[in-house]
């Protein structure tokens, strides 16, 4: 997919997520929780920026979503405090948020044809639905209305709630 497409994907995952914090009081963690999640949802595209690092490589696996999990949760438990929050909640939604968002990236680039080794390199097991092509615009903007969709539910649901 690309970027339209991996937006949506990290949004419409995101949605529960958005519904639980929204109706557990926590309206401005649901807020930065978006907006975390559609940061982070081209980040592992940015292999085609570095050197080498092929594409669909090590930052299209589990193990990066953990290590960018990680390190967003060490940050929000560092910076729990300042922002006002119990630092083991802002470790614990900033691991989970943004490995969330890393796992949407995956699992929109699991249905095209180039597909992932979400396991690489402990294991070479490759994945594809091989559904769509990456590039195809329709797919990409399909997507992205329906991750906008997921969160405009969630939100509707969680005021009325």
């Amino acid at each position: 997919m690309y970027k339209y497409g991996h937006i949506g994907a990290a949004l419409l995952l995101y949605a529960p997520v958005g519904f639980l914090l929204l109706t557990s009081g926590l309206g401005e963690l649901a807020v930065l929780g978006g907006l975390l999640s559609v940061a982070l949802a081209t980040l592992p595209d940015a292999d085609h920026s570095l050197p080498l690092v092929s594409h669909r490589g090590i930052t299209h696996t589990v193990y990066f979503a953990i290590g960018v999990g990680a390190a967003v949760g060490a940050a929000g438990y560092l910076s729990a405090d300042l922002l006002g929050y119990d630092p083991l909640l802002l470790a614990a939604a900033g691991f989970g948020v943004s490995a969330l968002a890393i796992c949407s990236h995956l699992l929109a680039d699991s249905v095209t044809p180039m597909g992932i080794r979400p396991f690489a390199p402990l294991w070479g097991w490759h994945y594809s639905a091989n559904v769509v092509p990456a590039k195809n615009p329709v797919a990409n903007l399909l997507l992205l209305a329906t991750g906008i969709m997921a969160v405009t539910v969630a939100l509707v649901l969680a005021v009325g709630f």
